[in-house]
């Protein structure tokens, strides 16, 4: 009697066990299932957001840019500090004669772009406005590395007034503030054509397709020999235009270079702390995980040990 309840409950306890083990496996295949779900559903969806920003109105939304393989673009790169210096050179020879820089100074192109001798003598050049002195009077004084890039209007109707009504935007942030930053803004400064047949734009107006609504009131700024390179590089449009876009993209995030910096010895120090993590592991659990618990039932129930 007592062998056949015993033969019973392990009859019982498996499959119990087998149950759990049926119910535990279709659990995991549904939660697969529903993962497998949300990355097809997820998928489809940026696929026809995709679908349908291809299909935008160029004119209205403006040509899409391409993407260019600026050093600082990639995982793991930097500024080219170089191109830095030569894209100050045309913003302060061609781009600084219509935008303002207002969250650049002086001291910020220290030990980026120039020597703080360099700075000190590029600063006094500029005269900016101090005071009051001992008579209340305000007067100018030489520019210091405090002293911010000089701006070109002293307020917004002025900027306006100089260009048509338009309103020339600042450029400390611009690459920033554009979708697609500095591919966008590349684009933009080399994008230049006539306008096609059938395609009209209104005088005072530029036709470039990056722009939204294809007419664009700045002028192409940016030609072959425009300027004279201290360090002998072909001065190209195209040339100038990735400089002035590395030096505005710095302008935009000038902690680029030690962010990415940081991110590399924290990436370092976490791939090898996740290493040891892992050893410590699996030498602290290997016995638990590889136990095997034999069980050998004897061989006649109604045997008294």
């Amino acid at each position: 009697m007592f062998a056949r309840k015993a033969v019973q409950f392990f009859k019982n306890g498996s499959k119990h066990l087998t149950t759990q083990a049926n119910s535990k496996i279709s659990g995991k295949a549904s939660l697969y299932f529903g993962a497998a779900a949300v990355a097809t559903g997820s998928g489809l969806g940026l696929y026809y957001m995709n679908k349908n920003a291809a299909k935008a109105d160029m004119i209205a939304e403006g040509l899409h840019a391409p993407t260019f393989p600026f050093q600082h673009a990639s995982t793991f790169g930097t500024f080219d500090h170089a191109s830095i210096r030569r894209g100050y050179q045309v913003f302060r020879e061609v781009c600084a004669a219509c935008h303002n820089t207002d969250f650049v100074r002086w001291r910020d192109l220290i030990n980026v772009a120039f020597t703080e001798e360099e700075v000190k003598a590029m600063a006094a050049e500029y005269e900016y406005e101090a005071g009051p002195d001992d008579a209340g009077e305000m007067f100018m004084r030489p520019g210091t590395p405090a002293d911010p890039l000089p701006k070109v209007y002293a307020n917004e109707q002025a900027a306006r007034a100089m260009n048509n009504g338009a309103l020339p935007p600042d450029l400390s942030l611009i690459t920033k503030a554009r979708h697609n930053g500095a591919n966008y803004v590349f684009s933009l400064l080399t994008g230049y054509y006539d306008p096609p047949a059938g395609v009209e734009v209104r005088e005072g107006l530029h036709f470039n397709p990056y722009f939204p609504g294809g007419a664009i009131a700045m002028a192409q700024s940016l030609y072959d020999g425009l300027v004279e390179y201290e360090d002998g590089t072909p001065a190209t449009a195209s040339q100038m235009a990735k400089d002035v876009v590395t030096f505005l993209n710095w302008a935009s995030e000038p902690e680029l270079d030690d962010r990415k910096r940081r991110g590399t010895q924290v990436l370092i120090v976490f791939s090898i702390l996740s290493a040891i993590a892992i050893f410590l592991k699996r030498n602290r659990f290997i016995s638990l995980k590889t136990r095997k618990v034999v069980y050998n039932p004897p061989s006649k129930w109604n045997q008294k040990p």
